[in-house]
């Protein structure tokens, strides 16, 4: 399976951010990657005021990346914003759309943490969710997610080898150490690819929007055993690795972690 991290810089106008969307999956398709993987957050960066420009996943804008998907051949996973349903507040969506049809993930775990308080504005997600992508089944989680292992064990059991995890890493002293930390881990305790997508650092593009938060930049693919596959800086760029999923099915036989559990917890369900 080829894999194409893109990590972009999303603005404020949706429109301009589906741009950087196109210009990188015509690249990552002429590279013949299988799946495209954006940071969270694609469709306008956070800043912004996602109330007015969220859209179910069939308005305009993933309409039009669900096209881009289809004239390229490829699955693209992306950060966007959709109505909640308490009227008030958004949802933090990632679509994922291509050959194997489309789903969307809402982000279970928000971020309250570091004086900042996005379930003032975000309304939770109830349900984790596997996909198939070319054939291989793909769990789905955003950002925050990463710091709750529960959720990457229950995709793991519901058969995923392959985690996407796209994100708008905050920045901050050891928040990049941290990043790489909780990425590798969850990789390693549910013995399976991660295929970890930021935003990039908006400085490292020239930049300036004060003092955030915003992203850091430092996507990375963690391999099944912890490993960092491959990696990528703070500003801008395209990362394509191929990764074998069969990887994960095998170790998962000589490190059966997901079999030996003998304390078991499942998702919040709000």
């Amino acid at each position: 399976m080829r894999v194409a991290l893109c990590q972009i810089q999303s603005q404020d106008d949706p429109g301009k951010n589906l741009e950087l969307v196109r210009a990188q999956v015509r690249t990552a398709a002429d590279r013949g990657a299988d799946l495209a993987v954006f940071p969270e957050a694609t469709m306008a960066r956070f800043g912004t005021s996602l109330r007015k420009l969220a859209e179910p996943v069939d308005g305009p804008w993933a309409t039009a990346v669900s096209a881009l998907a289809a004239e390229h051949a490829i699955t693209v996973a992306a950060g966007m914003f959709t109505p909640g349903k308490d009227g008030r507040r958004v949802r933090n969506t990632l679509l994922v759309t291509g050959p194997d049809g489309i789903a969307s993930y809402d982000k279970i775990h928000l971020f309250d943490a570091f004086g900042f308080r996005e379930s003032d504005t975000v309304e939770p997600g109830t349900a984790p969710v596997v996909v198939t992508i070319a054939g291989v089944q793909v769990g789905l989680a955003i950002c925050y997610d990463v710091r709750f292992p529960e959720l990457f064990v229950d995709l793991a059991r519901q058969g995923a080898t392959v985690m996407v995890l796209p994100a708008s890493w905050g920045n901050g002293p050891g928040k990049a150490e941290q990043w790489e930390l909780l990425v590798r881990a969850r990789a390693l305790d549910t013995v399976s690819w991660l295929l970890a997508t930021g935003q990039a650092y908006p400085p490292a593009s020239g930049l300036d929007w004060g003092d955030g938060p915003y992203g850091i930049g430092h996507s990375l693919v963690a391999a099944p055993d912890g490993t960092v596959a491959a990696a990528l800086g703070q500003a801008p760029d395209l990362l394509v690795i191929d990764i074998d999923p069969e990887t994960a099915v095998t170790l998962r036989k000589s490190i059966p972690v997901l079999d030996n559990r003998a304390y078991t917890t499942s998702a919040p369900t709000g």
